[in-house]
Protein backbone atom coordinates (compact mmCIF):
# COMPACT_ATOMS: atom_id res chain seq x y z
CA UNK A 1 0.00 0.00 0.00
CA UNK A 2 1.38 3.79 -0.97
CA UNK A 3 1.67 6.32 1.72
CA UNK A 4 -1.10 7.97 -0.13
CA UNK A 5 -3.47 4.92 0.52
CA UNK A 6 -2.29 4.52 4.34
CA UNK A 7 -3.09 8.46 5.18
CA UNK A 8 -6.41 8.25 3.19
CA UNK A 9 -6.98 4.94 5.24
CA UNK A 10 -5.89 6.49 8.25
CA UNK A 11 -7.34 10.16 8.19
CA UNK A 12 -10.77 9.88 5.58
CA UNK A 13 -11.67 6.41 5.50
CA UNK A 14 -15.10 7.27 4.85
CA UNK A 15 -14.80 9.42 2.08
CA UNK A 16 -13.36 13.39 1.51
CA UNK A 17 -15.47 16.14 1.52
CA UNK A 18 -16.05 17.94 -1.78
CA UNK A 19 -17.15 21.70 -1.73
CA UNK A 20 -17.62 24.56 -4.51
CA UNK A 21 -14.33 26.02 -5.16
CA UNK A 22 -15.70 29.62 -3.73
CA UNK A 23 -15.69 28.19 -0.34
CA UNK A 24 -12.19 28.05 -0.09
CA UNK A 25 -10.80 30.67 -2.95
CA UNK A 26 -11.89 34.15 -4.86
CA UNK A 27 -10.80 35.57 -7.25
CA UNK A 28 -7.77 38.05 -6.60
CA UNK A 29 -9.22 41.71 -5.15
CA UNK A 30 -6.20 43.71 -5.04
CA UNK A 31 -5.17 46.07 -7.69
CA UNK A 32 -1.85 47.36 -8.44
CA UNK A 33 -0.28 50.09 -10.74
CA UNK A 34 1.04 49.12 -14.38
CA UNK A 35 3.74 51.54 -13.78
CA UNK A 36 5.04 49.26 -11.10
CA UNK A 37 5.98 46.17 -13.43
CA UNK A 38 7.61 45.07 -16.10
CA UNK A 39 8.06 41.76 -18.59
CA UNK A 40 8.99 39.90 -15.56
CA UNK A 41 6.01 40.44 -13.29
CA UNK A 42 3.26 41.24 -15.88
CA UNK A 43 1.14 38.05 -16.92
CA UNK A 44 -0.83 38.71 -20.46
CA UNK A 45 -2.93 35.29 -21.48
CA UNK A 46 -0.34 35.72 -24.57
CA UNK A 47 2.93 34.97 -22.29
CA UNK A 48 0.55 31.89 -20.25
CA UNK A 49 1.99 29.04 -22.09
CA UNK A 50 -0.67 26.56 -23.57
CA UNK A 51 -1.06 22.85 -22.46
CA UNK A 52 -0.46 23.79 -18.91
CA UNK A 53 3.66 25.34 -19.56
CA UNK A 54 3.74 27.74 -17.44
CA UNK A 55 4.38 31.55 -18.03
CA UNK A 56 7.35 33.13 -19.91
CA UNK A 57 8.37 36.21 -19.81
CA UNK A 58 5.98 39.19 -21.62
CA UNK A 59 6.73 40.81 -24.79
CA UNK A 60 4.37 43.78 -24.28
CA UNK A 61 3.56 46.45 -21.53
CA UNK A 62 -0.05 46.52 -20.03
CA UNK A 63 -2.62 48.70 -21.72
CA UNK A 64 -4.01 49.57 -18.90
CA UNK A 65 -3.23 51.62 -15.85
CA UNK A 66 -4.26 49.13 -13.12
CA UNK A 67 -4.83 45.56 -13.01
CA UNK A 68 -5.41 42.99 -10.87
CA UNK A 69 -2.44 41.71 -8.47
CA UNK A 70 -1.52 38.51 -7.75
CA UNK A 71 0.30 37.14 -4.83
CA UNK A 72 2.73 34.25 -4.91
CA UNK A 73 0.48 30.71 -4.65
CA UNK A 74 -2.43 32.11 -6.72
CA UNK A 75 -3.10 29.92 -9.67
CA UNK A 76 -3.22 32.26 -12.53
CA UNK A 77 -5.91 30.94 -15.74
CA UNK A 78 -6.36 32.32 -19.10
CA UNK A 79 -10.00 33.05 -19.56
CA UNK A 80 -9.85 33.24 -23.43
CA UNK A 81 -10.55 29.73 -25.10
CA UNK A 82 -10.00 27.44 -22.18
CA UNK A 83 -9.09 24.54 -24.10
CA UNK A 84 -5.62 25.82 -24.52
CA UNK A 85 -5.19 25.21 -20.78
CA UNK A 86 -3.20 27.86 -19.93
CA UNK A 87 -2.25 27.93 -16.19
CA UNK A 88 0.87 29.08 -14.42
CA UNK A 89 0.96 28.74 -10.14
CA UNK A 90 2.62 32.17 -9.45
CA UNK A 91 5.28 32.09 -8.05
CA UNK A 92 6.02 35.93 -7.44
CA UNK A 93 4.19 38.81 -6.76
CA UNK A 94 2.40 41.15 -10.12
CA UNK A 95 -0.19 42.00 -11.71
CA UNK A 96 -2.32 40.18 -15.06
CA UNK A 97 -4.78 41.65 -17.51
CA UNK A 98 -8.63 41.20 -17.54
CA UNK A 99 -8.10 38.01 -19.75
CA UNK A 100 -5.96 36.40 -17.31
CA UNK A 101 -8.05 35.19 -13.84
CA UNK A 102 -5.92 35.00 -10.35
CA UNK A 103 -7.46 32.33 -7.97
CA UNK A 104 -6.39 33.24 -4.44
CA UNK A 105 -7.06 30.81 -1.58
CA UNK A 106 -8.93 32.62 1.67
CA UNK A 107 -6.73 33.76 4.13
CA UNK A 108 -9.43 31.78 6.61
CA UNK A 109 -9.11 28.71 4.65
CA UNK A 110 -5.18 28.17 3.79
CA UNK A 111 -5.12 26.05 6.71
CA UNK A 112 -6.82 23.71 5.01
CA UNK A 113 -5.69 23.60 1.22
CA UNK A 114 -2.30 23.45 -0.31
CA UNK A 115 -2.01 25.83 -3.12
CA UNK A 116 0.24 23.48 -4.86
CA UNK A 117 -2.74 20.79 -3.86
CA UNK A 118 -5.29 23.14 -5.84
CA UNK A 119 -2.64 24.00 -8.76
CA UNK A 120 -2.82 20.74 -9.24
CA UNK A 121 -6.59 20.33 -9.28
CA UNK A 122 -7.20 23.49 -11.44
CA UNK A 123 -4.40 21.98 -14.41
CA UNK A 124 -6.23 18.78 -14.46
CA UNK A 125 -7.70 17.43 -17.80
CA UNK A 126 -11.16 17.15 -15.58
CA UNK A 127 -11.47 21.00 -14.14
CA UNK A 128 -10.53 21.93 -18.21
CA UNK A 129 -13.41 19.95 -19.41
CA UNK A 130 -15.62 21.52 -16.82
CA UNK A 131 -14.64 25.21 -17.78
CA UNK A 132 -15.05 24.58 -21.72
CA UNK A 133 -18.48 22.81 -20.76
CA UNK A 134 -19.54 26.16 -19.05
CA UNK A 135 -17.51 28.81 -21.30
CA UNK A 136 -19.32 31.32 -23.13
CA UNK A 137 -19.19 32.22 -27.06
CA UNK A 138 -18.12 30.54 -29.97
CA UNK A 139 -15.22 32.12 -32.17
CA UNK A 140 -13.25 33.11 -28.69
CA UNK A 141 -14.99 31.43 -26.21
CA UNK A 142 -14.15 32.39 -22.22
CA UNK A 143 -14.56 31.05 -19.20
CA UNK A 144 -17.50 31.42 -16.92
CA UNK A 145 -15.92 33.20 -13.67
CA UNK A 146 -19.13 32.35 -12.05
CA UNK A 147 -19.17 28.66 -13.14
CA UNK A 148 -15.72 28.57 -12.08
CA UNK A 149 -16.05 29.16 -8.60
CA UNK A 150 -19.08 26.61 -8.32
CA UNK A 151 -16.56 23.74 -9.48
CA UNK A 152 -16.25 21.30 -6.84
CA UNK A 153 -13.43 19.97 -5.34
CA UNK A 154 -12.25 17.64 -2.68
CA UNK A 155 -10.75 18.97 0.60
CA UNK A 156 -8.64 15.77 1.49
CA UNK A 157 -6.62 16.41 5.10
CA UNK A 158 -3.49 18.49 4.27
CA UNK A 159 -1.30 15.44 4.94
CA UNK A 160 -2.80 13.56 2.37
CA UNK A 161 -2.57 16.97 -0.21
CA UNK A 162 1.07 17.20 0.94
CA UNK A 163 1.94 13.62 -0.36
CA UNK A 164 -0.41 14.18 -3.32
CA UNK A 165 1.74 17.36 -3.88
CA UNK A 166 4.74 15.63 -3.08
CA UNK A 167 4.50 12.78 -5.64
CA UNK A 168 3.23 14.68 -7.91
CA UNK A 169 6.16 17.08 -7.83
CA UNK A 170 8.47 14.04 -8.39
CA UNK A 171 6.26 12.38 -11.15
CA UNK A 172 6.47 15.87 -12.73
CA UNK A 173 10.32 15.99 -12.83
CA UNK A 174 10.98 12.90 -13.97
CA UNK A 175 8.29 13.48 -17.28
CA UNK A 176 10.33 16.48 -17.62
CA UNK A 177 13.12 14.50 -17.81
CA UNK A 178 11.80 12.18 -20.08
CA UNK A 179 9.92 14.46 -22.16
CA UNK A 180 13.32 16.71 -22.64
CA UNK A 181 15.43 13.26 -23.80
CA UNK A 182 12.23 12.71 -26.29
CA UNK A 183 11.58 16.11 -27.52
CA UNK A 184 15.94 16.41 -28.21
CA UNK A 185 15.88 13.04 -29.84
CA UNK A 186 12.66 13.92 -31.99
CA UNK A 187 14.28 17.14 -32.75
CA UNK A 188 17.42 15.55 -34.07
CA UNK A 189 15.16 13.17 -35.95
CA UNK A 190 13.57 16.44 -37.18
CA UNK A 191 16.92 17.89 -38.60
CA UNK A 192 17.78 14.75 -40.59
CA UNK A 193 14.22 14.80 -42.30
CA UNK A 194 14.94 18.07 -43.46
CA UNK A 195 18.38 17.12 -44.86
CA UNK A 196 17.04 14.07 -46.35
CA UNK A 197 13.91 16.27 -48.09
CA UNK A 198 16.67 18.51 -49.07
CA UNK A 199 18.71 16.16 -50.65
CA UNK A 200 15.86 14.00 -52.12
CA UNK A 201 14.61 17.62 -53.63
CA UNK A 202 17.77 18.25 -55.29
CA UNK A 203 17.72 15.73 -57.24
CA UNK A 204 15.35 17.20 -59.61
CA UNK A 205 16.88 20.24 -59.86
CA UNK A 206 18.20 19.07 -63.42
CA UNK A 207 14.46 19.65 -64.35
CA UNK A 208 13.19 22.78 -66.58
CA UNK A 209 12.11 25.64 -64.08
CA UNK A 210 8.52 26.53 -64.21
CA UNK A 211 6.97 29.92 -62.12
CA UNK A 212 4.36 29.02 -59.90
CA UNK A 213 1.75 30.34 -61.53
CA UNK A 214 1.96 28.67 -64.49
CA UNK A 215 1.07 25.09 -62.64
CA UNK A 216 -1.41 26.35 -60.35
CA UNK A 217 -5.26 26.86 -61.08
CA UNK A 218 -5.07 29.94 -58.40
CA UNK A 219 -3.41 31.33 -55.42
CA UNK A 220 -6.04 33.56 -53.65
CA UNK A 221 -6.36 34.46 -50.10
CA UNK A 222 -9.46 32.46 -47.97
CA UNK A 223 -12.14 35.07 -46.17
CA UNK A 224 -13.68 33.09 -43.38
CA UNK A 225 -14.00 35.15 -40.07
CA UNK A 226 -16.32 33.66 -38.35
CA UNK A 227 -17.12 30.10 -36.80
CA UNK A 228 -19.67 27.67 -35.90
CA UNK A 229 -19.13 26.16 -32.57
CA UNK A 230 -19.62 22.17 -33.04
CA UNK A 231 -19.82 23.01 -37.09
CA UNK A 232 -19.92 19.78 -39.58
CA UNK A 233 -16.57 21.66 -41.88
CA UNK A 234 -13.30 22.96 -40.32
CA UNK A 235 -11.79 26.24 -40.67
CA UNK A 236 -8.18 26.15 -41.37
CA UNK A 237 -6.10 29.30 -40.35
CA UNK A 238 -2.56 29.20 -40.46
CA UNK A 239 -1.63 27.21 -38.00
CA UNK A 240 -3.86 24.13 -39.12
CA UNK A 241 -7.67 24.46 -37.93
CA UNK A 242 -8.57 26.52 -36.26
CA UNK A 243 -12.41 26.19 -35.80
CA UNK A 244 -15.44 24.85 -37.59
CA UNK A 245 -18.59 25.73 -39.65
CA UNK A 246 -21.43 24.73 -41.05
CA UNK A 247 -20.87 26.38 -44.78
CA UNK A 248 -17.67 25.21 -46.31
CA UNK A 249 -16.40 27.16 -48.99
CA UNK A 250 -14.09 24.96 -50.80
CA UNK A 251 -13.43 21.27 -51.26
CA UNK A 252 -10.90 18.97 -52.39
CA UNK A 253 -6.64 18.89 -52.24
CA UNK A 254 -5.49 22.27 -52.16
CA UNK A 255 -2.03 23.63 -50.42
CA UNK A 256 -2.43 26.80 -47.68
CA UNK A 257 0.16 28.90 -47.04
CA UNK A 258 0.15 31.38 -44.07
CA UNK A 259 0.11 34.52 -45.08
CA UNK A 260 0.87 37.14 -42.17
CA UNK A 261 2.78 37.30 -39.03
CA UNK A 262 4.92 34.57 -37.30
CA UNK A 263 3.91 31.60 -39.17
CA UNK A 264 3.89 33.89 -42.46
CA UNK A 265 5.02 31.11 -45.17
CA UNK A 266 4.18 27.75 -43.29
CA UNK A 267 2.88 25.78 -45.57
CA UNK A 268 -0.38 22.71 -45.41
CA UNK A 269 -1.58 20.58 -47.42
CA UNK A 270 -5.68 20.10 -47.30
CA UNK A 271 -8.26 17.62 -48.78
CA UNK A 272 -12.23 17.29 -48.14
CA UNK A 273 -14.77 20.04 -47.44
CA UNK A 274 -13.38 23.24 -45.30
CA UNK A 275 -13.47 27.11 -45.11
CA UNK A 276 -9.86 28.73 -44.70
CA UNK A 277 -9.24 31.92 -42.72
CA UNK A 278 -8.23 35.19 -44.72
CA UNK A 279 -4.76 35.29 -42.88
CA UNK A 280 -3.99 32.25 -45.22
CA UNK A 281 -3.40 32.03 -48.56
CA UNK A 282 -5.11 28.87 -50.84
CA UNK A 283 -3.16 27.18 -53.39
CA UNK A 284 -4.63 24.46 -56.10
CA UNK A 285 -2.08 23.55 -58.27
CA UNK A 286 -3.05 22.01 -61.71
CA UNK A 287 -2.73 18.63 -62.74
CA UNK A 288 0.99 18.78 -63.98
CA UNK A 289 2.12 19.71 -60.23
CA UNK A 290 1.17 17.04 -57.94
CA UNK A 291 0.01 18.29 -55.12
CA UNK A 292 2.15 16.09 -52.52
CA UNK A 293 5.12 16.28 -54.43
CA UNK A 294 4.42 20.74 -54.09
CA UNK A 295 3.74 20.51 -50.24
CA UNK A 296 7.27 18.81 -49.66
CA UNK A 297 8.61 21.36 -52.31
CA UNK A 298 7.46 24.55 -50.99
CA UNK A 299 8.13 23.46 -47.23
CA UNK A 300 11.95 22.98 -48.25
CA UNK A 301 12.08 26.19 -50.05
CA UNK A 302 10.87 28.21 -46.80
CA UNK A 303 8.84 30.84 -48.01
CA UNK A 304 9.30 32.89 -44.54
CA UNK A 305 12.49 34.20 -46.34
CA UNK A 306 10.59 35.54 -48.86
CA UNK A 307 8.11 37.57 -46.20
CA UNK A 308 8.19 40.89 -46.78
CA UNK A 309 7.19 43.89 -43.77
CA UNK A 310 9.15 44.05 -40.68
CA UNK A 311 7.08 43.66 -37.29
CA UNK A 312 4.25 41.87 -39.53
CA UNK A 313 5.55 39.66 -41.73
CA UNK A 314 3.48 39.07 -45.27
CA UNK A 315 3.58 36.36 -47.97
CA UNK A 316 1.66 37.71 -51.00
CA UNK A 317 -0.22 35.57 -53.49
CA UNK A 318 2.14 37.58 -56.09
CA UNK A 319 5.00 36.58 -54.73
CA UNK A 320 4.07 33.33 -54.57
CA UNK A 321 2.80 33.04 -57.83
CA UNK A 322 6.50 34.40 -59.32
CA UNK A 323 8.26 31.80 -57.43
CA UNK A 324 10.33 29.07 -59.71
CA UNK A 325 10.48 25.58 -58.98
CA UNK A 326 12.01 22.15 -60.32
CA UNK A 327 9.26 20.52 -62.37
CA UNK A 328 10.38 16.62 -63.03
CA UNK A 329 7.91 14.63 -64.78
CA UNK A 330 4.37 13.91 -62.70
CA UNK A 331 5.74 10.60 -62.19
CA UNK A 332 8.79 11.25 -60.88
CA UNK A 333 7.15 13.80 -58.57
CA UNK A 334 4.50 11.23 -57.07
CA UNK A 335 8.00 8.87 -56.69
CA UNK A 336 9.80 11.49 -54.64
CA UNK A 337 6.34 12.56 -52.55
CA UNK A 338 5.85 9.16 -51.68
CA UNK A 339 9.20 8.47 -49.93
CA UNK A 340 9.07 11.82 -48.00
CA UNK A 341 5.65 10.86 -46.78
CA UNK A 342 6.76 8.03 -45.59
CA UNK A 343 9.57 9.59 -43.98
CA UNK A 344 7.80 12.38 -42.54
CA UNK A 345 5.34 9.68 -41.00
CA UNK A 346 8.19 8.22 -39.13
CA UNK A 347 8.86 11.74 -37.46
CA UNK A 348 5.56 13.80 -37.52
CA UNK A 349 2.61 10.68 -37.04
CA UNK A 350 1.13 11.29 -33.71
CA UNK A 351 0.54 7.57 -34.30
CA UNK A 352 4.29 6.10 -34.61
CA UNK A 353 7.36 6.48 -33.46
CA UNK A 354 9.35 8.78 -30.89
CA UNK A 355 5.93 11.34 -30.66
CA UNK A 356 3.51 8.55 -30.29
CA UNK A 357 5.69 7.75 -26.84
CA UNK A 358 5.66 11.27 -25.79
CA UNK A 359 2.08 11.18 -26.24
CA UNK A 360 2.14 7.99 -24.45
CA UNK A 361 3.78 9.56 -21.34
CA UNK A 362 2.17 12.56 -21.04
CA UNK A 363 -1.04 10.48 -21.51
CA UNK A 364 0.01 8.03 -18.71
CA UNK A 365 1.12 11.36 -16.62
CA UNK A 366 -2.39 12.92 -16.87
CA UNK A 367 -4.42 9.86 -15.97
CA UNK A 368 -1.61 9.16 -12.88
CA UNK A 369 -2.56 12.23 -11.38
CA UNK A 370 -6.09 12.41 -12.31
CA UNK A 371 -6.25 9.16 -10.09
CA UNK A 372 -4.22 10.81 -7.36
CA UNK A 373 -7.00 13.86 -7.63
CA UNK A 374 -10.37 11.79 -7.52
CA UNK A 375 -11.76 11.03 -3.72
CA UNK A 376 -14.87 9.41 -2.60
CA UNK A 377 -17.30 11.93 -1.59
CA UNK A 378 -18.06 11.86 2.55
CA UNK A 379 -21.48 11.55 3.01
Amino acid sequence: MSRIDELIRELCPDGVRHVALSEVADYSPTRVDAADLDETTFVGVDNLVAEKGGRVDASYPPNTARLTAYEAGDILLGNIRPYLKKVWRATNEGGCSGDVLAIRIKRETRAEVESEFLYYLLSSDAFFAYNMQHAKGAKMPRGNKAAILNYRIPVPPLEVQREIVRVLDKFSQLEAELEAELEAELEARRAQYEHYRHEVLSSSNGAALTSVGEIVHGVSSGRNKSRSEGGAYPVYGSTGQIGTTNAPAYSGLALLIARVGANAGRVNIVDGEYDVSDNTLVVTPAEAWDVYYAYHQLTNMRLNQYAVGGGQPLVTGKLIKALKVALPDVDEQRRIAGVLDKFDALVNDISIGLPAELAARRKQYDYYRDRLLTFKEAA
